[in-house]
């Protein structure tokens, strides 16, 4: 027999309760007040400074440069680092960034970094002060000076290796893809400065033997997407990306092939960097983006006679460095939506698709949502989905505002305020609107991650200890309890986890590690907000 359980009292006697017992405190002078929040009702959110998180998040790219540092930086604990990167391979490799935490510069994410820092600026550069508009525009530039310097030589495109041998050009075409430069196994045996690296910094390549169809189209769409950027200040540097990127997309397109399905390349990207998702999706991004730059109709053609069997019509509830299929959606949509290209129309319901699939209140939900409201995809480093998909919420918000479409997810159709709400409530979970009180971006709000897992921050910086910190000697630090002697400000880290829950960890790097590819959309994200302050309001 069950035992007997007395019954729940009703919201209205519940509330009732509550009324009276402020009423009574009131009554005492035990509280001040009577509050919304003190009844169970959401207190007002604290509204967020988004000028200045988009102003950090733009100062972290300082702080992931590689090369001789300009004048300028402003990252000051920062100093030279890899400057005879390339070497080994008898080229100039010097330049880029980091990706994250480590000492490794892999192209095929540093590529779609470019990518989606030239995208924020595209679509929300005007919403930018126009000091931070002119640092975004130079956080994209030292990408794009690197990655010019890949396609600079006869033969070979560069990745970033650890045998010699890789780097031998192979004659076909006048273009160059650099997988990586660093050996990522040596760099993580050890704990040490980017100033002080000690481990080979050898370079992995592919060429027409070995094709990676997959980076030469990313860095197809960096540069094409970079021209844009530049078109108005720098007109000449412009055109030079733009004709490096339909080089790099002609490499892409004539060795057909995936890096990571070459045994020695394999060694170059994999683990860390694998393409899991194929090259076929960086054929059709790298054509969409040489098309909305060039306006070229050559490039609107491939997408239309390639797109079904480089597989467009793949359904995908996720964007980021190795799938670019909704991203590649929302991107080429655009025209469709704009009336200019009604052939198109596929590809704004592909668009549509993915966007169900983020709308809790859609039949079609795919996303799962912590507790707190976060969006989660298992596999660390969340907050990596988090920038991205909220980027292509407000990018496709845009497109719609503009037209009369709407998205129709079954019984609900959304439309652009919808979307851009429910951007705006993950940055905001971001900022400090989540269950830990903690905001996940180093240097903005009262308290922030002080042990996140990257070798320069958690060391001391070689302004303070101008001795060389070797390999093994920067474990002390790695173990240290102690907060980070040089925050890494606007870095936002990886993020926690299904339960919401963040340790603060530095050794737990699937949450404490900052990524390029985390802040990138971030900075379109952030600048929307600065130029759209009001919830619901869509501007431009």
């Amino acid at each position: 027999m069950a035992p007997r359980v007395a019954p729940l009292p009703s919201p209205i006697h519940r509330l009732c309760v509550r009324i009276l017992l402020v009423s009574f405190l009131a009554a005492h002078r035990l509280v001040p007040s009577c509050s919304a929040s003190f009844f169970g009702f959401p207190a007002a959110a604290k509204r967020h400074d988004y000028r200045d998180a988009l102003a950090k998040s733009i100062l972290f790219f300082e702080g992931q440069r590689s090369g001789r540092l300009p004048p300028g930086q402003r990252a000051s604990w920062r100093g030279d680092s890899g400057v005879s990167d390339g070497a080994a391979a008898g080229v100039d490799l010097e330049g880029g960034y980091y990706d994250a935490g480590d000492n490794v510069k892999f192209g095929f994410p540093m590529a779609f970094t470019t990518t989606m820092l030239a995208w924020s600026v595209i679509e929300f550069g005007d919403d930018m002060p126009r000091d931070e508009r002119r640092h975004a525009a130079g956080a994209v530039r030292w990408a794009t000076d690197y990655l010019l310097k890949t396609l600079a030589h006869p033969g070979v495109i560069f990745l970033q290796a650890s045998a010699p041998h890789c780097s031998t050009a192979v004659a076909f075409v006048h273009v160059v893809e650099t997988l990586r430069v660093g050996d990522p196994w040596k760099d993580h045996d050890c704990w040490e400065r980017p100033e002080d690296m000690d481990t080979e910094r050898t370079v992995y390549n592919v060429s027409a033997g070995r094709p990676g169809s997959d980076i030469a189209g990313e860095t197809a769409a960096a540069l094409a997407a970079a021209s844009m950027v530049f078109r108005d200040d720098d007109p000449e540097y412009a055109e030079t990306l733009l004709a490096s990127a339909r080089k790099a997309f002609e490499f892409a397109d004539t060795y057909k092939g995936a890096y990571s399905d070459d045994p020695d390349l394999r060694a170059g990207g994999c683990p860390f960097y694998c393409d899991f998702n194929g090259y076929q999706d960086e054929l059709l991004w790298g054509a969409a983006w040489l098309r909305r730059a060039s306006k070229d109709d050559t490039f609107l053609q491939y997408i239309q006679n390639n797109g079904k069997t480089l597989g467009a019509e793949d359904s995908s509830n996720e964007f980021g460095w190795d799938n670019k299929h909704a991203g590649l959606n929302v991107l080429v949509s655009k025209e469709f939506i704009e009336g200019e290209v009604l052939s198109l129309q596929s590809y704004k319901e592909f668009a549509d698709s993915f966007i169900c699939t983020l709308i809790p209140e859609s039949s079609s939900l795919h996303i799962t949502y912590t507790p707190g409201g976060m969006l989660y995809k298992p596999g660390g480093s969340n907050m990596q989905h988090v920038t991205s998909i909220s980027f292509l919420l407000l990018t496709y918000a845009k497109y719609l505002s503009r037209s009369s479409h709407a998205v129709n997810c079954g019984d609900i159709s959304v439309g652009s305020v919808t979307l851009q709400r429910q951007a705006r409530k993950q940055v905001d979970y971001l900022l400090g609107d989540n269950p830990m009180k903690m905001s996940y971006m180093i240097g903005y709000g009262d308290r922030y991650p002080q042990r996140i897992h990257h070798r320069g921050s958690s060391l001391p910086s070689i302004k303070d200890h101008p001795q060389r910190i070797a390999c093994q000697e920067g474990t002390p630090y790695y173990n240290s309890s102690g907060a980070n002697p040089n925050p890494l400000i606007g870095a936002v880290v990886g993020g926690p986890g299904e339960d919401d829950a963040y340790e603060d960890d530095r050794a737990d790097f699937r949450k404490s590690e900052p990524t390029t590819y985390i802040n990138a959309p971030l900075v379109g994200v952030l600048a929307f907000l600065v130029g759209n302050p009001n919830p619901g309001h869509i501007g431009h």
